[in-house]
């Protein structure tokens, strides 16, 4: 990193404990909004349990809407946590500790959030047997050979890994917490939660042993989920639009460049709202900002194949569904397709270009904001109008439109994500100290020519 910042182990904790041991002065504000939002949500979720799905704009021949849109947008999100912390601690890059935590804990609160609109779109939610592989009340075993089988196994196997990885990284500073923490209960409750924590050396290499093994391990995770998410769409029969091959690594560099983009939004609020500029500087930005610039790039490369790949064949099905997307004045998906492009790839990644967009807090996060509205739209493109398309034998014929349920019930998502994190980071330190103090040690300068170059120092084995 080209900005060091170096502080002893009493000012790291002073200053990445203040939000944990203290509280900020919008804390209550945020979590009262978000609570009114979520509440708003549950209440139409009941809404539609009362009454039926059909208070959802869901209608034939679109029985996929905003729900799945949702869960697919959220897997994706999901996929932040291991491209920032697995593998970027994995290829040792400095520039990862102070963000890795926000990123891992992203990763779990978009699972849950993904896994609810499931349960959302369920018109039965009693009867939700999608975890269990037999239907109790008509005897009879799901299809094993479908992805919608495989899909909690992936989902599930993903959040305890995640749910693993984010709790074996916090143990040493659970430590630090349970020392420093007043009250009656709470040094009980993390003296628990670190499990006899004292910083040994033997403490020290199983942790650091048990993180980089879970880094490994989670990684064939990590591209299984959303390629099983992928296959849910290309191996449904009725829409031909969606017999893609390259679904699967095509999906998979979404998730990312929607996931990092996230993360670069996030590193943004924590900065501006834990004032944690000394320890997220502009050279992270910057440094998120190049891997976002390759990132996007590669998803446009797999974004134009996959168009290469549904016209070059001239079959009528892909034919009429690309002229749905595109064509038509009075066509809302063109409309939509078009901001799509825009915000996903043609604005933000022209101004990633230029280092002072990059090292801009403020530019960071307006533009991976846009990203993640053109993300949504492109999962909202690949859904809906790939099951608008007039096909033969379909009789009963609609139209699709977002009613006002499922708008706040979306809206709950992004809440609950939201609440979640702000919540974490009352009761655990979002920024990892022990990762921060470990780069503080690691930091030196070395002479190169007349210059004093920064450097990391590390031990060979």
């Amino acid at each position: 990193m080209q900005e060091l910042i170096y502080k002893n182990q009493r000012e790291v904790n002073r200053d990445l404990l203040a939000g944990v041991l203290g509280l900020p002065k919008w804390w209550w504000c945020v979590v009262g909004f978000l609570l009114l939002v979520i509440i708003a949500g549950l209440t139409a979720y009941a809404y539609e349990v009362n009454k039926g799905v059909g208070v959802a704009g869901l209608n034939r021949p679109v029985l996929w809407g905003a729900y799945i849109t949702n869960f697919v947008f959220w897997i994706g999100i999901s996929h932040a946590g291991i491209m920032i912390s697995a593998i970027l601690r994995l290829t040792q890059a400095e520039w990862r500790r102070p963000v890795t935590r926000a990123a891992e804990v992203m990763t779990l609160f978009s699972l849950v959030a993904a896994l609810s609109n499931i349960m959302f779109h369920v018109g039965r939610p009693w009867r939700l047997f999608w975890v269990y592989p037999y239907d109790f009340s008509r005897g009879i075993f799901m299809n094993v050979r479908s992805p919608f089988v495989w899909d909690p196994s992936a989902v599930m196997t993903y959040l305890i890994g995640s749910s693993l990885f984010v709790f074996v990284a916090l143990i040493p500073d659970l430590a630090v917490v349970r020392d420093r923490a007043t009250g009656k209960y709470a040094p009980k409750i993390y003296s628990v939660l670190c499990l006899g924590w004292r910083g040994t050396p033997r403490q020290w290499r199983l942790q650091a042993i048990a993180c980089i093994l879970l880094s490994a391990l989670v990684l064939p995770v990590f591209v299984s989920v959303h390629s099983i998410v992928s296959w849910d769409f290309a191996v449904a029969i009725g829409v031909e639009g969606w017999h893609s091959t390259i679904f699967a690594p095509y999906f998979i560099i979404g998730a990312i460049h929607s996931g990092v983009s996230a993360v670069a939004m996030i590193m943004a609020l924590i900065v501006w709202m834990w004032k944690v500029d000394e320890y997220i500087r502009p050279d992270h930005f910057d440094a998120i900002g190049r891997l976002l610039i390759v990132v996007a790039t590669t998803w446009f490369f797999f974004f134009f194949i996959e168009w290469v790949f549904a016209l070059y064949t001239l079959e009528p099905p892909e034919l009429a569904l690309r002229e749905l997307q595109i064509f038509g004045l009075n066509n809302p998906y063109s409309w939509l397709f078009l901001l799509f492009l825009l915000t996903s790839f043609f604005i933000p990644v022209p101004m990633w270009l230029f280092k002072s967009v990059r090292r801009s807090p403020m530019w960071m996060f307006i533009t991976t904001v846009l990203v993640n509205i053109g993300m949504w739209l492109e999962r909202f493109l690949i859904i809906i109008p790939g099951l608008a398309r007039r096909t033969p034998f379909t009789f009963d014929w609609g139209s699709y439109h977002p009613s006002i349920i499922e708008i706040l019930i979306v809206a709950e998502t992004f809440a609950f994500v939201s609440l979640g994190m702000i919540i974490f980071a009352k009761v655990f330190p979002l920024i990892p100290l022990f990762d921060v103090k470990e780069g503080m040690v690691f930091r030196d300068e070395i002479k190169i020519g007349r210059r004093s170059v920064p450097a990391s120092i590390r031990e060979t084995p």
